[in-house]
């Protein structure tokens, strides 16, 4: 599954209007870095289109990502810098959306506030189930490659096509 879902499927439209006019539209060339290990960020990054590769120092490539996730909240959330670095497998699109810009958003509106935590609180739930399960099991695949049986809640299966039909509709006004 894709990680954005996690997030579109709590925003409102109109959350979704101001992410849209919010955001900007960003080609990343092949081999480029986004994302490097230790240097503060200042955007949170949507994968639009392309691929990326997350890399930690002394350990090499750790995951391949590509459209429809995210790279840079968790520095949003703890204002640290990122233990891992992104660069570009391919040219690639992404949204980038300044942090300042979140946080003024965080700030004024409560109820974007609660959904965009409870978003987040999801997607990084599922990255820790995944790394748990890749930790025990070997380098299993998470529930967004295959299914090991895990289940997903009957309201987040809901918000999930409601979800996809919202990243479509971001790729639609941000790649053409």
């Amino acid at each position: 599954m894709k990680k954005v879902l996690y997030m579109l499927g709590e925003f409102t439209d109109q959350d979704i209007d101001w992410l849209i006019s919010t955001g900007q539209r960003e080609h990343i060339t092949k081999g480029a870095v986004i994302i490097q290990q230790g240097q503060p960020i200042e955007e949170i990054f949507f994968v639009l289109r392309g691929q990326l590769e997350v890399s930690i120092e002394d350990v090499g490539e750790i995951a391949r990502i590509g459209s429809g996730e995210i790279v840079g909240e968790l520095s949003l959330l703890d204002s640290r810098p990122p233990n891992a670095t992104v660069t570009a497998l391919e040219d690639s699109v992404v949204m980038a959306v300044a942090k300042r810009r979140i946080d003024g958003r965080l700030r004024t509106d409560a109820g974007f506030s609660s959904r965009f935590y409870r978003a987040l609180g999801l997607l990084l739930a599922d990255r820790l189930r995944d790394s748990v399960g890749a930790l025990a099991y070997g380098m299993q695949k998470g529930l967004s490659d295959q299914d090991d049986g895990r289940e997903i809640s009957p309201e987040l299966l809901d918000r999930m096509n409601l979800a996809a039909q919202r990243f479509e509709q971001i790729r639609e006004r941000l790649l053409d």
